[in-house]
């Protein structure tokens, strides 16, 4: 089995400007997330424009959905930014794609010290791999069906709806 991951963007690939303190995109931190994590599974990392998920469109989320309708692995995990990752599950549970599609994202840049990336990134990973085809969301240790879940902004946290 080899793994499908995507790089959206969102706050787990911003970078921080030392000079002005500011957060923004330049490479996607993947590859080497890949590499730290030591994953043994094959994966194959496709990045997308990277956006903060408060500028994705209808059209930025086509995107996403046209590159899982044309993967060619059963198992995706999405990086995306936690603001409207909602939004994007909604647009590709929808569309019943016979795959098991998996959001994550992070409250705190992976490079930023006490980020939760690496730790969502691999939860999302873990149940790619085992959920059933369908759309989930997997932050914070939990995992949400694509029509049942909401970021709480207050507590920082996803639950259920």
């Amino acid at each position: 089995m080899t793994l499908r991951l995507i790089a959206t963007g969102g706050t787990f690939d911003k970078h921080y400007n030392e000079l002005n303190g500011s957060l923004g995109f330049a490479d996607s931190h993947l590859p080497q997330v890949i590499a730290r994590t030591r994953m043994t599974i094959p994966v194959a990392l496709e990045v997308l424009p990277l956006l903060d998920s408060l500028d994705m469109q209808d059209a930025d989320r086509q995107r996403v959905l046209a590159s899982c309708q044309a993967a060619t692995e059963k198992a995706i995990v999405i990086v995306h930014g936690t603001d409207t990752m909602r939004e994007t599950a909604q647009v590709l549970g929808a569309a019943a794609l016979d795959k098991t599609i998996v959001l994550t994202g992070a409250m705190i840049p992976y490079e930023i010290a006490n980020s939760d990336a690496l730790f969502n990134l691999g939860v999302a990973v873990g149940v790619a791999q085992t959920l059933p085809a369908g759309v989930y969301v997997a932050m914070n240790g939990k995992v949400f069906t694509w029509n049942n879940v909401t970021k709480n902004r207050a507590a920082g946290v996803f639950e259920p709806l």
